[in-house]
């Protein structure tokens, strides 16, 4: 266990510590409808490893609840996750639908105390009463149902009576709840399909939110651990309990954030869009962030659970880098894999003066890796180089092997050019060279200096190998879908040559190919006949050398943009644009800049005049046209622009509420400029709501000032600056929903306490 505890583990400490509970039961509780990803693995490390830190139990549930998106090959997948990460889970796999007959007598005790009724509304109608997060919504006419039709309804709906959506049943809670998951959620549905255990016995099933909490407290759960998406979810889950007037002890819930990790999607729909369009060639194609995926590439489990680990956990949701990833798999195996030698690109070398055969003592590991192993490599007249090792016009800086510099075989000797041959193409196709007797390794007295050592492996002993070189999947830091796809993801290199020690002796599965990265005996393609690698991952994060690159370029295109704008000069104005300028800084109020910017574009004006319509906000919705909107028209017709001015409008009441915050706006402002949304359904859906509870923020706070006490301390010595530093590390923490009014305050309470 950490010496540093998470907040999870402080609460079940404090919990045991309490006497509230005996023994510590969590629970792993995915549906069967897709494979685990590192997602689940973050998930399955927390539950697992606080139930074994505490000497307790952790449960494998499958949630079973909808029968047209399960499969057992989806449960096999999940249990070999589980135990493939090294963890055991208590007694047999529990399903959801063990349950069923249970939650429906519960189901029944709700209508029977006036708690649920039946629903018969449409779906849209069902929206449409809901409300918005700025206003209440309209319980439903079908909630003055009578409890003996409620339960006839009910019970019809169990025996197939009416056609999925026909009927649902309902919560019946508070339509005018803030939180807009207690208005009245729905318990049960209508679904006509076989369940792939349960048959066709049931015709209704439970929806996630009255199945889960009764699921854990059927199993004895005390801390029911789930992803921060479900913390509003919560009200519902302790109103099910309460209300029901379950016997203690019983489960509560407890949120952590859920791990994003760039140039990687984890949606289930997304990754089964790739598996089904064959952009990749399943569940456990080594580029997808599956369990599958990373187990066939040739992670490690190991690797898996140290991530976790490194990464933490937290109470906001944020990204992490995926390079944090490659870095423990990196780590992890460069204290254990043997290193050999593979040439990627071969180029012929014949060593003219060296006749018949010796073999060469190589160790596997490095000094620094205190593990023993060698193998014999075979030294002959005939080798392969890599063509990348030999330039016959170098540029400065190359020390490998050229006309005019020697360079050294590893474990072996030192070689020098004496002839290139070249094909009808000019091609290089051999190099003829001479040794030195007198410099082998290790024994050298021949007094020649080189500057590196190249990989090489003898003509007839060297075996054919085909490479699999894996990168990321996506090309976009961000990626939205397969319109992101990276179209080099992966490279199949047909005629690599190894060292036949590692077909022949199999010191491992898992090798380092130097100077080339970490590889791994692909699982499923792999034979003696046809031997097939994996490339696990490179020596060295290559793509974020790229990134900077990007950057500094970036950078440099910005400067020169500055530049142009400084030297170039804006026609004047028209009488009408100088009127329009003219009311908007002195009556309005608006500042010269975005006043210059609508008055000059007759459409903007407009656009911003139709806007103030609906929502008099005139300095926030003048920010939100002249930047946000003036965009996308200097590239689409009015008419293209699938957001209305009703909309930006709806988007700037948000902002002034203090729903959102501007951060979050351009975020909801995407999504409307994508798909036309209502910027409040946008809000609603994707749980964007600002976050201006102090109970929230503050642990967040705690967190940031327990991590920088370097910092802290600079700042009680008047490093003011420092201020903004933890203000602007709790709103990157928050993904930018945290209120930064309410940040500032708290902030500053905390680090003058």
């Amino acid at each position: 266990m950490n010496k540093s505890k998470d907040f999870l583990r402080r609460v079940v400490e404090k919990d045991l510590q309490s006497g509230k509970y005996k023994t510590v039961v969590t629970r792993f509780p995915p549906e069967p409808n897709g494979f685990p990803h590192i997602g689940h693995a973050k998930s399955i490390s927390i539950n697992f490893g606080i139930a074994k830190d505490y000497n307790g139990v952790c449960n494998l549930r499958m949630d079973d609840t909808n029968p047209t998106k399960e499969d057992t090959a989806y449960v096999e997948a999940l249990k070999d996750a589980v135990e493939w990460l090294g963890f055991k889970y208590d007694g047999n796999v529990r399903y959801t639908s063990d349950y069923f007959d249970k939650l429906y007598s519960w189901a029944i005790e709700l209508i029977k105390m006036g708690k649920a009724y039946v629903d018969s509304l449409s779906e849209d109608e069902i929206r449409e009463y809901r409300g918005t997060v700025t206003s209440a919504g309209k319980r439903s006419k079908y909630a003055q149902r009578s409890v003996e039709e409620n339960l006839d309804l009910f019970e019809k709906m169990k025996n197939g009576d009416f056609a999925e959506g026909e009927h649902l049943l309902r919560a019946k809670i508070d339509m005018s709840a803030s939180n807009m998951k207690l208005r009245d959620p729905l318990l049960y549905r209508i679904r006509h399909a076989e369940h792939f255990r349960a048959g066709n016995k049931w015709c209704i099933y439970p929806m996630y939110d009255f199945a889960h909490c009764l699921s854990d407290y059927i199993e004895g759960v005390t801390h029911s651990i789930c992803t921060l998406e479900f913390e509003n979810n919560r009200d519902i889950y302790d109103w099910v309990i309460d209300t029901l007037q379950l016997t203690p002890p019983r489960p509560y819930q407890h949120e952590f954030a859920r791990l994003g990790i760039n140039y990687t999607v984890m949606s289930k729909r997304k990754l089964l869009e790739l598996v089904e369009n064959k952009i990749v060639s399943g569940w456990d194609d080594p580029r997808l962030p599956t369990i599958a995926g990373y187990k066939r590439r040739g992670y490690t489990p190991q690797s898996i659970l140290n991530f976790c680990d490194t990464i933490g956990i937290a109470k906001a949701n944020s990204t992490v880098d995926v390079s944090q990833l490659e870095f423990c798999i990196r780590d992890d195996l460069n204290k254990k894999v043997p290193r050999v030698m593979c040439i990627v690109d071969p180029l012929k070398v014949t060593i003219t003066n060296f006749d018949g055969v010796e073999d060469i003592e190589a160790p596997y590991y490095p000094n620094d890796i205190p593990k023993d192993g060698s193998r014999n490599i075979t030294f002959a007249k005939t080798i392969y180089i890599d063509k990348n090792d030999f330039s016959e016009q170098p540029q400065k800086g190359y020390f490998r092997l050229t006309p005019n510099q020697s360079v050294r075989l590893k474990y072996a000797y030192i070689i020098t050019v004496e002839e290139i041959i070249k094909d009808k193409n000019g091609e290089i196709v051999e190099l003829k060279v001479k040794y030195n007797k007198d410099s082998k390794s290790g024994s050298d007295t021949s007094g020649i200096k080189v500057k590196s050592a190249i990989q090489w492996v003898e003509e007839s002993s060297a075996k054919k190998v085909e490479l699999r070189i894996y990168d990321r999947l996506f090309k976009n830091e961000a990626p939205q879908g397969i319109e992101d796809i990276n179209p080099n993801s992966l490279k199949i290199i047909k005629n690599a040559l190894i060292e036949p020690a590692v077909i022949n002796d199999k010191i491992d599965v898992r090798f380092q190919f130097e100077r080339e990265g970490y590889f791994y005996a692909e699982p499923l393609d792999y034979s003696d006949e046809n031997p097939v690698f994996n490339k696990i991952v490179g020596l060295k994060d290559s793509w974020n050398k790229n990134r900077s690159r990007d950057k500094k370029t970036r950078r440099e295109n910005k400067q020169s943009n500055k530049q142009t704008q400084v030297n170039g000069t804006e026609p004047q104005m028209t009488k009408e644009q100088q009127k329009l300028f003219d009311k908007y800084t002195k009556e309005l109020k608006l500042n010269n800049e975005i006043a210059n910017i609508l008055a000059r574009d007759e459409l903007l004006s407009q656009f911003y005049t139709d806007s103030l319509k609906e929502y008099n906000s005139i300095v926030t919705i003048a920010n939100i046209v002249s930047n946000e909107v003036a965009k996308e028209l200097k590239t689409k017709q009015i008419d293209q622009l699938k957001f209305t001015p009703s909309q930006i409008a709806k988007l700037a009441k948000l902002i002034d509420d203090e729903t959102i915050s501007s951060k979050i706006a351009k975020e909801v402002f995407e999504d409307m400029n994508n798909n036309g949304k209502d910027p409040a359904k946008i809000v609603e859906d994707k749980g964007l709501v600002q976050i201006s509870n102090p109970d929230i923020i503050n642990p967040i706070i705690e967190e940031m000032i327990s991590k920088n006490p370097n910092n802290v301390t600079k700042y009680k010595d008047g490093n003011n600056k420092l201020f903004g530093f933890f203000v602007g590390q709790v709103l990157k923490a928050t993904n930018g929903k945290a209120n930064p009014k309410v940040v500032n305050e708290l902030v500053k309470k905390q680090l003058d306490a």
